[in-house]
């Protein structure tokens, strides 16, 4: 199968909202979306760009995703953080992650970071055998630690 992957434009972000809605219904988190269209266009494509995308294209239709973001290790320098890779549930097996994941790592070695990273659900074994398969190390003996916006505030009136 073919694809077209290509850096995201603004105009595609309806479908990776979708795309991002559609992982959050298989990750059983439907209502945790908050994210918009005029969001995703501000924060990618306005004046403080925060986020990378990639799309992949079958038959010029969005199947895929993978936006990621700079990061800074103390212990490495540069990193990329890969926040989703999302192939649409009909692509799936067809290569297209593949093809996204490739088009990330050139990305991250044209920048010269030092490491890719990204968190998987421990319960998702078809993407712990994908990532482990193209030589990922999934390092289960890390937790992820969070503070969310009602986090935030709690510990800010507690100081």
């Amino acid at each position: 199968m073919e694809f077209d992957i290509r850096e995201a434009v603004a105009e595609d972000m309806p479908e990776v909202l979708k795309l991002i809605k559609e992982l959050a219904s298989f990750e059983k988190e439907e209502g945790a979306v908050e994210m918009t269209v005029e969001g995703l266009v501000n924060d990618g494509f306005g004046d403080r760009k925060l986020f990378h995308c990639f799309v992949g294209l079958v038959n010029n239709t969005i199947g895929g995703m993978a936006l990621l973001y700079p990061r800074y290790s103390t212990w490495k320098g540069p990193v990329l953080h890969l926040e989703d890779l999302i192939v649409s549930e009909g692509m799936r097996g067809s290569g297209l992650g593949t093809a996204l994941l490739t088009e990330v790592v050139k990305y991250g070695a044209q920048l010269g970071v030092k490491r890719i990273s990204w968190e998987v659900l421990d319960w998702n074994d078809p993407a712990i055998a994908f990532y482990e398969k193209k030589g990922a190390r999934v390092m289960r003996d890390w937790d992820v630690v969070q503070l969310d916006e009602k986090g935030i505030q709690q510990y800010l009136n507690n100081l």
